[in-house]
């Protein structure tokens, strides 16, 4: 498995339909290199002697194992604790101090190993009190990975998790847990719940709505036909007066969307 990337074409665009097809993500050209290096990786860890193999794996669909493996590889992206500081203090200061008294639901739409989910509730508790957030708050984290959805259930994270925090937090809102690793304490964890959830696969099978939902670092995985139909399926799970929080880089001009554009990145559903 020592041959250049660029020799994977049959593979690349085998293993490329197969994630559009199951998943929706998309890996346009500009990204080849980097889902065959992942794919490489899944070969190396499941002792599976070349992409071909792999693909014909894939399409033969009776190994769940890896095919989870085969979407979280593709899927994975470094997160960490509060991250795009712009988008989070938009929520802090504007958002948060208006949701409901009698109890409010956020959804975190690609919570990877649950950095943003646990941020914001770290944010809740400091802005609105910890008696609030324990009685009022509800969290949903959901990913499609079901390896980084185990992670966010564990809590811990080490220093590429962390070392962007406001110097406070640690002390106030981890317990320290041996080898420079981190566990978020119980009263934070308690706020929120983790899912695994193809974002594909609308409508949501969500009994109540959102009142704010975060979409961060995940939209540019799938293409504009797909983009659409997931803020349009994120938009009718959401409460009347609701927000939806992008990337800042992501903007839903010319998806013809419901949504009214507030800010970069912020967008609220009409009441």
């Amino acid at each position: 498995m020592n041959q250049a990337p660029f020799v994977y074409e049959a593979e690349y665009q085998r293993i490329g339909n197969w994630l559009q097809d199951r998943c929706g993500m998309v890996f346009p050209e500009k990204k080849r290199e980097l889902l065959i290096n992942r794919m490489l990786s899944v070969c190396d860890r499941h002792k599976i002697p070349d992409l071909h193999t792999l693909a014909e794996r894939l399409v033969m669909g009776n190994d769940s194992d890896l095919l989870y493996a085969v979407i979280h590889a593709a899927s994975t992206n470094h997160t960490y604790f509060f991250r795009e500081p712009q988008v989070l203090n938009y929520f802090q200061d504007h958002i948060l101090p208006n949701l409901p008294a009698e109890g409010a639901r956020i959804w975190s739409a690609a919570a990877s190993s649950g950095d943003e989910a646990y941020t914001l509730a770290i944010i809740a508790a400091e802005k609105r009190g910890m008696k609030w957030a324990k009685n009022r708050l509800a969290i949903l984290g959901t990913d499609i990975s079901g390896v980084v959805i185990a992670e966010a259930e564990k809590a811990v994270y080490g220093a590429m998790h962390i070392d962007k925090m406001p110097a406070q937090i640690l002390p106030n809102y981890f317990d320290h847990v041996g080898d420079e690793h981190y566990q978020v304490k119980a009263e934070i964890r308690q706020l929120c719940t983790f899912r695994r959830l193809n974002l594909k696969n609308h409508p949501y099978p969500f009994q109540r709505n959102f009142h704010v939902v975060f979409c961060r670092n995940v939209l540019y995985y799938f293409d504009k036909p797909q983009q659409k139909q997931i803020i349009e399926a994120i938009y009718d799970v959401t409460e009347p007066g609701g927000w939806l929080l992008t990337s800042v880089t992501v903007s839903l001009r010319g998806l013809e969307s419901r949504w009214q554009m507030i800010d970069n990145g912020i967008y609220r559903k009409p009441f």
